[in-house]
């Protein structure tokens, strides 16, 4: 046997673990793919009964939000057993968007709030806006109010930003004193992909900022930068929400460190993404991980891991900086101003490499079509006309960013 084809058996056999791993978890939960579309299931025996996900401070707003939070990123109004349960075991932080799903998203939390409208007062609702005017974001939000069948969000993001500028003037801070006078909004901040420890580093001194979601992970957590910023949020009383918390990156890779780090969490009764979520919550600093979660295999997968007492040990720490380490060329980190600095670059590169994450990644070509087409068109233009030796020597993690563009402008266009 060749030495790839020991590695594909490995590799085989990990992947076959890992099913194996998650299909008992998921016998054990009594669940099964009918019950999940019929809303039958029973509460998982993994899950014990009456077990709730913990909460801490979110900054300090004066609320606690639950650590585990569910990311409405998926068809909501199809779903709604999912609501159910996230608040059966107290997963009550919910995360929606104006454009989620071109609307379904709202639509199907205020579908659940019209048949329930006794827990409105029980979730800690946020959605997002992408507009960065006064006019818009009150359309934006009186939309969304209209959708979820609600008064009022507790929270509401200006969606991805990519430079502080873009919350930071006198009409944005406006916006959000009236629209909290007006009882609309309980919070307001700014959720952001890229450019992460500069925006953190900058919120404080806005002092109308009360939450921020941001790309954190396991990778990128343990930068003197990231650290830094995280350290000012908190001194300011921001509330932190992680997402992108898996560190998965736009390049398939198979390594042995990978094989390895499945092998290590999987003999521990843990899947590596578990094991990577547990890894954001050892920070407490964190308020909450927002996990995209549209099934019932999901999400009692992570409310497991969040009800979990287990801590990582300093070995399981080496094993994911070890693993972060050989990766490290496959996982783009948003730091957005190097690649697209210089020459009059009009293209959102790190916003490509963020969707070909959602196509090679996530599985979820769809929504990665739908990123890219939304992208001006001065932006996908500029894509193809780059200098991407240039580029690519600018990236500190030496990313094969022009391969990734291309394999982009071939699946996605």
């Amino acid at each position: 046997m060749t030495s790839e084809e020991k590695g594909v058996s490995r590799r085989g056999f990990m992947a076959g673990a890992g099913i194996a791993a998650l299909g008992t978890m998921m016998v054990a939960a009594g669940s099964s793919a009918a019950e999940e579309t019929t809303g039958t299931a029973a509460p998982s025996p993994a899950i014990p009964q009456g077990a709730k996900v913990a909460t801490r401070p979110f900054g300090r707003t004066g609320r606690n939000v639950s650590i585990l939070s569910m990311g409405g990123m998926y068809d909501i109004p199809n779903n709604q057993m999912m609501l159910r349960k996230c608040l059966d075991w107290g997963v009550t932080y919910w995360d929606t968007a104006n454009g989620y799903g071109g609307g379904k998203s709202e639509e199907g939390i205020g579908m659940f709030f019209e048949k329930f409208p006794q827990e409105r007062k029980n979730v800690f609702l946020v959605t997002k806006t992408g507009a960065r005017d006064a006019k818009g974001m009150t359309d934006h939000l009186e939309l969304s109010l209209k959708r979820m069948k609600t008064d009022y969000v507790d929270l509401i993001f200006a969606h991805g930003i990519n430079g502080i500028n873009e919350v930071g003037g006198p009409e944005i801070k406006a916006w959000a004193e009236k629209a909290k006078k007006d009882g609309k909004i309980k919070f307001f901040g700014f959720s952001t992909h890229k450019n992460m420890e500069d925006l953190l580093a900058a919120a404080p001194a806005l002092g109308y900022i009360d939450g921020i979601m941001l790309t954190y992970n396991y990778r990128i957590m343990h930068g003197d930068a990231m650290k830094r910023g995280v350290e000012a949020c908190t001194k300011a009383g921001i509330g932190l929400t992680a997402m992108k918390t898996q560190g998965g990156g736009p390049v398939s890779t198979a390594s042995e460190e990978e094989i390895k780090l499945a092998g290590r969490f999987l003999q521990k009764g843990m899947t590596p993404h578990q094991a990577k979520l547990k890894a954001i919550w050892e920070n407490e600093q964190i308020a909450a991980v927002c996990s995209q979660m549209p099934n019932l295999t999901i999400l009692t997968a992570n409310t497991s891991a969040a009800l979990s007492s287990n801590k990582l040990t300093a070995g399981d720490w080496r094993a994911l900086k070890s693993y972060a380490e050989a990766t490290s060329s496959s996982y783009c980190a948003g730091c957005a101003k190097f690649c697209e600095a210089g020459d009059g670059c009009d293209a959102l590169i790190a916003d490509v490499m963020r969707f070909m994450m959602y196509h090679t990644s996530y599985g979820d070509t769809h929504h990665a079509r739908q990123c890219f087409a939304e992208m001006p068109e001065m932006a996908r233009e500029s894509l193809r006309r780059l200098d991407w030796e240039r580029i690519a020597r600018a990236c500190p993690r030496g990313l094969p960013m022009g391969d990734v563009v291309r394999e982009a402008l071939k699946a996605l266009a």
